[in-house]
């Protein structure tokens, strides 16, 4: 398979405090340097009374308090602070957060209305959808169920939630508005102009977001997988290039778990290894890795489903060498080595639903850029590609962008619908399934609403469980019809 992404918004990439959207990752140390100075670390058993005394005397400043996961985030410019933490009786795990960006490309996600596609009817695109009229059997789905019903005002109620920890949403969009319930804004004030620490700004500076929350519950000219379910979005990333720290992320988890959203969608991944060193400093036990465990067990207890995407590299998750290769050769010029066993996370972690991406073309083939593994892949859903002739050639003029996954776009970044691929699609074609279950039977747990989706899933590929479509292509028709009342 090859490892090439698509374009700049394949999909997050995060890596023990490593972010990066598709790409090749460069250091962010010269945007902002308080980012530099931030780490993550957690308590062995919840947060001490003194833990604000004990950032002090270290040489530290308490700057996010996750109290739900006894962890904190914590920015201190002094270099011997990760050492004055250890030794300390209830500290578990203490390191430095490191934000990676991108250089920007040239090559931009596809503007679908100023494609030959969308000449065809202006009014409607769900023609051009065909993840999601399979994923809906034709829009069957929707006479069983679509997360919500309209009042006689002409209110949507919202039968379930879907969280969205991303890059935010536009607000304004006419297919999302009617299904936006709110949200948080979790990135801290002072990272570019535009931060003021306003908990309410959700605004999607990069469109990632806006564009999986579409593929949720849009209802307009595209359509989601549940266009009456309830969206409310986490902006854990700023500015066009989407960049952040995995303690926003993880507490953009407790967020939507308080909130009591039904389903929590993360198009997102950074792999975690048990052993590795930063600039020189070795780390046995990732604090945020445990945080991240913690925060996902705290939704899950809590009756919310979490799923996320198993990310665009080809990789095979069960080839731990493979896995470590790639690493390395990505993180070592940054200063990063990565020693011991890697896993991506939170795709990989207990309790979250792990999805690869399946394409327009092929029932035996994944997308080229999807990752997979026996033991890692629970189920795959539509993410797209270029089509059959580009997966085999590799020919940027076989590119067919009719395989691309279609949905909407912020409206103040130049157009309102995109073309897109990546896991970060399939991701909440999962994840709108997820929710629509839930609104069909409220009393379901995360673990029947799991089992339910993999129960009904198309088995593509290898009969049974395989490596790539884990227990195969998702279906929100075959989830809901003849559901257990």
């Amino acid at each position: 398979m090859k490892r090439k992404l698509l374009h700049t918004l394949l999909s997050v990439t995060l890596g023990a405090g490593v972010l990066a959207i598709g790409g090749a990752p460069t250091q962010a140390k010269s945007q902002n340097k308080e980012m530099d100075n931030t780490y993550a670390i957690a308590f062995k058993s919840g947060l001490p009374e003194n833990y604000q005394e004990i950032i002090r005397k270290a040489g530290g400043k308490v700057t996010k308090v996750l109290p739900e996961v006894g962890g904190i985030e914590a920015q201190s410019d002094q270099p011997s602070f990760l050492k004055s933490l250890k030794g300390i009786p209830s500290i578990e795990a203490a390191n430095r957060e490191i934000p990676l960006t991108l250089d920007k490309t040239t090559v931009r996600p596809y503007n679908y209305e100023s494609s030959i596609i969308s000449q065809q009817n202006s009014e409607d695109y769900t023609d051009s959808q065909w993840d999601i009229q399979r994923v809906t059997n034709n829009g069957k789905s929707y006479n069983l169920e679509t997360g919500g019903y309209k009042n006689k005002d002409g209110s949507i109620t919202h039968k379930a939630v879907v969280g969205v920890i991303d890059t935010g949403i536009d607000e304004s969009h006419p297919d999302l508005t009617n299904n936006i319930v709110g949200g948080r804004n979790l990135v801290p004030a002072g990272m570019d102009e535009s931060e003021t620490g306003d908990p309410t700004d959700i605004k999607d500076r990069n469109g990632h977001g806006t564009h999986v929350a579409g593929i949720i519950g849009a209802n307009g000219k595209v359509k989601g997988v549940g266009p009456e379910l309830g969206i409310r979005s986490y902006r854990v990333f700023y500015s066009e290039q989407a960049l952040g720290l995995p303690s926003w992320i993880i507490d953009g988890i407790i967020a939507a778990t308080n909130d009591k959203v039904d389903v929590i969608n993360m198009s997102l991944r950074f792999y975690n290894s048990n052993k590795m060193t930063v600039e020189g400093e070795s780390y046995k036990s990732i604090a945020e890795t445990l945080l991240w465990k913690r925060a996902i067990q705290y939704a899950v207890k809590n009756g919310v489903t979490v799923v996320a995407g198993s990310g665009n590299e080809s990789l095979n998750l069960d080839n731990k060498k493979e896995v470590n290769e790639f690493l390395t050769n990505m993180y070592e010029p940054y200063g990063i080595s990565v020693k011991g066993p890697a896993t991506v996370v939170p795709a990989q972690m207990p309790g979250v639903i792990n999805v690869s991406a399946s394409t327009k073309w092929s029932t035996q083939q994944l997308a080229f850029y999807s990752n997979y593994g026996n033991s890692a892949i629970d189920v795959s859903a539509p993410g797209g590609d270029y089509g059959q002739k580009y997966a085999e050639t590799n020919d940027p003029a076989a590119a067919d962008p009719s395989n691309l996954i279609l949905s909407t776009w912020p409206t103040y970044l130049g157009t309102s619908y995109e073309l897109n691929a990546g896991t970060s699609m399939a991701t909440p074609q999962v994840a709108g399934i997820a929710g629509v279950i839930k609104a069909a039977h409220p009393e379901y747990k995360p673990a029947q609403i799991t089992a339910r989706i993999k129960q009904t899933a198309f088995d593509y590929g290898k009969k049974g469980h395989d490596a790539l479509f884990g227990s195969g292509e998702a279906n929100a028709y075959r989830a809901l019809e003849n559901i257990k009342k």
